[in-house]
């Protein structure tokens, strides 16, 4: 009698559990495994325990190591992201750990203790090419791209609606502008090989459709996509049991259907038609047009920055993606080891553009596990002005890095197009998440500017930033990247301008 009693109270304290997991929206985890969902939070508390003794370090872990998404769920939830007693890095021996100078005295420095953390861009994204809705991005953090279609519509709706609150940018990704990207968040509508939602019942581009596209959202720039860091060149296939009526119709495509991207541009064919389709999106949109790329050969770089010189055509940004970069699913020979990693790709581009005087006349943005202080922080000193945040602001809204993306059975709701899955994301909730790290990415951006004793992070140098190699060898940026006199740095007037309006704050 006695076990029955214990028996009935254990069951209808199990039930009771799972009603509530099941009922709660703050956990997406519970509400798609109520109960034993739990034991994966009673294994994260006791995993540096694990760790310590059985498994690995809390700097080991990769893509993202333990560390880094602790910072970034602590900071997505406003908790305490600090560290104490010490760094796990191997400081005295590791090599290509990145350090950062401190200066002891500074000029007047902005305000780091705003909750908001406005951080501008320093520069005006079209404006030396005199673009009709030339515009300052409010924010040099922005969410990069992730297709509604790689991800549930209940993330898209967070991560676009914490864009808003943010105010920052989101960027569409290849495939399509879609409902849940219409939460209040400024748009860039990127456009993939295949033009989804732009495009003709043979696959080629419609200028007309995108007209109509750019006009029924609040889109602030278009982004070509040549290629990306976990799978440069090349294309993909959108097996037709995933081509719903909803993606369907956002895309363009037929119900059902097997759709290919191909791994190349049809509307272009070399960089002087490139440039020719940007001058026409330009033109016809008045938007600001960029091209986002993986690195791998120079030449293309070479003859884009070569025509540009001229001054009579041009792109109005470059987003460089990294090699490190991620994806919803890539061959592991991709995202291994074709193109190369970030901070080689872009001093590599930089240096094409800088050594013909072009720098201050485009918008460089970088991506590729920028999303982290230390990583963001680099990366402005070697010429970037803006970052884009992918699988950053994925952790800060849930994901745990179950590295199942391309299985479409993400535990959390995230990249999986499971309708019972992706209703355990509530993106009420997930979108003040997404806010709130991207708010203290750059509070911690405009933290350490302040103590390199400069306004903004753009003002950061190469030569403010030493890699080392052990105990016995360090290199500033410029040196290790083989960066000339001024190059990574802002040209005077832009300097003046950013150090004028942080401070004005």
């Amino acid at each position: 009698m006695q076990a029955r009693k214990i028996g009935v109270v254990a069951a209808t304290a199990v039930a009771a559990l799972a009603a509530r997991d099941l009922m709660q929206k703050r956990h997406a985890l519970l509400r798609n495994f109520p109960v034993v969902g739990h034991a994966r939070y009673l294994l994260e508390t006791i995993g540096p325990e694990l760790r310590q003794y059985i498994v690995t370090s809390n700097e080991e872990e990769r893509p993202f190591s333990r560390d880094q998404r602790s910072w970034i769920y602590a900071s997505a939830k406003e908790e305490n992201n600090y560290f104490g007693f010490g760094t796990e890095v191997d400081v005295e021996h590791v090599q290509g750990h990145a350090y950062l100078k401190q200066r002891t005295f500074a000029d007047n420095l902005p305000d780091t203790h705003d909750p908001q953390a406005p951080l501008p861009s320093a520069k005006v994204l079209g404006g030396p090419r005199g673009r009709a809705k030339a515009f300052r991005p409010a924010s040099v953090v922005n969410i990069s791209a992730m297709s509604f279609g790689s991800l549930s519509g209940a993330a898209i709706t967070a991560l676009n609606k914490g864009a808003a609150l943010a105010g920052t940018m989101h960027n569409t990704g290849e495939g399509g502008l879609s409902p849940h990207h219409r939460g209040g968040g400024d748009l860039v509508l990127q456009l993939g090989t295949a033009y989804f939602g732009c495009r003709n019942e043979d696959g080629s581009f419609n200028l007309s459709k995108l007209k109509q596209v750019v006009e029924s959202a609040p889109v602030k720039a278009i982004e070509i996509k040549l290629s990306q860091g976990a799978k440069p060149g090349l294309g993909g296939m959108l097996p037709g049991a995933k081509v719903t009526p909803e993606i369907a119709e956002i895309r363009g495509i037929p119900v059902g259907k097997d759709c290919a991207s191909p791994s190349r541009h049809t509307a272009f064919s070399d960089v002087d038609s490139m440039l020719d389709f940007v001058e026409l999106l330009a033109t016809e949109t008045g938007l600001p047009v960029g091209v986002k790329s993986a690195v791998g050969e120079l030449g293309f770089w070479q003859e884009l920055a070569t025509l540009m010189a001229r001054r009579d055509r041009g792109v109005d940004f470059v987003t460089i993606d990294g090699g490190e970069g991620g994806t919803g699913a890539a061959p592991r020979m991709f995202a291994d080891s074709v193109s190369l990693p970030f901070r080689m790709g872009f001093s590599r581009v930089y240096g094409t553009f800088a050594e013909l005087g072009l720098t201050d006349e485009l918008t460089f943005i970088g991506s590729g596990k920028l999303g982290l202080p230390e990583n963001a922080a680099v990366a402005f000193a070697l010429g970037v002005d803006m970052i884009n945040v992918a699988r950053e602001a994925m952790l800060s809204i849930g994901c745990i890095q179950a590295q199942k993306c391309h299985t479409d059975r993400c535990p959390t709701g995230i990249a999986t197009q499971n309708p019972w899955l992706a209703r355990g994301l509530d993106p009420a909730s997930k979108s003040t998440r997404a806010a709130v790290y991207l708010r203290t990415l750059r509070k911690e951006l405009m933290k350490v500017s302040s103590a390199v004793g400069v306004a903004h992070p753009s003002l950061i140098t190469p030569a403010d930033v030493e890699v080392m190699n052990g105990d016995y060898e360090a290199r500033t940026l410029a040196d290790l990247y083989g960066y000339q006199e001024g190059w990574g740095e802002l040209g005077p007037q832009l300097a003046k301008e950013i150090t004028a309006l942080m401070t004005a704050r």
